[in-house]
């Protein structure tokens, strides 16, 4: 288990003001089809070899390439932080996606500065790609593995971790929320639930003042709210509860950005499926679409488990009409046994899995 000094170290982005940099960068696809930045797609020599476990504000790191805009005005500051979310160190084992805090600011895994430490010291993994490279290197990796998974890959390019996706910033509390109102509700409903929930905590003399979207309550505001207020969103009284412990568990700092950033994925698994409310399916999707972290798998997902069936030659039609329980159409140990060799990229070959049989994962994705 990383060391609460380790589990601090992640590369802290200053506050931005203004549209989300990430906004006005380019793309264009890659020979291979994958989305990627078009003045991004090659790492510098020094970010191939970042720290890990000091700070480093990214905000001021001067643009080391030139970034196509539209007319909207940015900053030299903006820019950087664009080139520094789209082109940085990734690993299969570490969270790959900008956190945002509950005070505001943003944390990457790795600094960009090459200084005098290494995992021993900080108990995170070394980045073996960069986010301009992971979703290619990741493919050729599940085709190499496995050629029949090419005209899949090559059919269904993935956006969520190409290197628009990985410089999504996300709200680990807000995205955790989400999953929580996203149970066993449809995702119309979870949707208008959210923004209902939202609703609750704006505040009444800037309504009607403000043009832009209300932010997602932070886990003091939620924290101190009753259970009875929170359900006037439309939740059930014990998605409330849940909801509300979450964010104590935020304010207490049981859970922070950091220690979802640094920590492995087992602790993950462990410390979020200890929260009421959130189980492994959950948590599982959340270490896959709001980390994105690549070597995720859930074994326990029915259309996971479909896609492979399908992917294996079975018949998936004959077995949907067997009586199989949980594990109708593969079990466990064949799943874990025939995914073992697309480790460490899992995450996409789940997601692949996924496209076999067409599954509509957007809910997930838009949690």
């Amino acid at each position: 288990m990383a060391s609460k000094r380790s589990l601090r170290s992640a590369a802290r982005l200053s506050d931005i003001s203004g549209p989300d940099p990430t906004e006005r960068i380019s793309f264009q696809a890659s020979p291979s089809g994958n989305v990627r930045a078009r003045d991004a797609t090659k790492t510098s020599r020094a970010s191939c070899r970042p720290s890990k476990g000091k700070a480093a504000d990214l905000s001021s790191t001067p643009p080391k390439k030139k970034v196509k805009r539209d007319s909207r005005a940015s900053t030299p500051a903006q820019q950087a932080t664009s080139l520094a979310l789209l082109d940085r160190p990734a690993g299969p084992h570490s969270t790959n996606a900008p956190l945002r805090t509950p005070h505001g600011s943003r944390l990457i895994t790795y600094a960009l500065e090459v200084l005098d430490s290494s995992p021993s010291k900080t108990g995170i993994p070394g980045p073996t790609t960069s986010t301009s490279r992971l979703l290619d290197q990741a493919c050729a990796h599940l085709i190499q593995a496995d050629s029949r998974l090419q005209p899949i890959i090559e059919k269904h390019p993935c956006k969520l971790f190409s290197p628009e996706g990985l410089a999504e910033v996300i709200d680990p509390f807000q995205s955790l929320c989400s999953s929580i109102m996203a149970q066993q509700v449809s995702g119309a409903a979870a949707s208008s639930i959210k923004n209902k929930f939202i609703g609750l905590f704006r505040d009444e003399a800037d309504e009607g003042l403000s043009t832009e979207k209300p932010s997602f309550p932070t886990p003091n505001k939620v924290a101190s709210s009753e259970v009875a207020f929170l359900r006037k969103a439309g939740l059930s009284a014990r998605k409330a509860e849940y909801i509300k412990g979450l964010a104590e568990k935020f304010v207490n700092e049981e859970l922070t950005a950091a220690m979802l950033m640094n920590a492995s994925d087992e602790e993950i698994l462990e410390r979020l499926t200890a929260v009421r409310g959130l189980g492994l399916w959950s948590v599982q999707m959340f270490a896959c679409f709001a980390l994105k972290r690549t070597d995720i798998f859930s074994t326990g997902d029915l259309g996971v488990q479909r896609g492979m069936a399908a992917f294996m030659g079975r018949n998936v039609q004959k077995l949907k009409a067997n009586k199989g329980g949980k594990w109708k159409y593969m079990s466990e140990s064949e799943m874990l046994h025939h995914s073992a060799k697309f480790a460490p990229y899992r995450s996409l070959f789940m997601w692949y899995m996924w496209r076999v049989e067409d599954v509509d994962v957007a809910a997930v994705e838009t949690s």
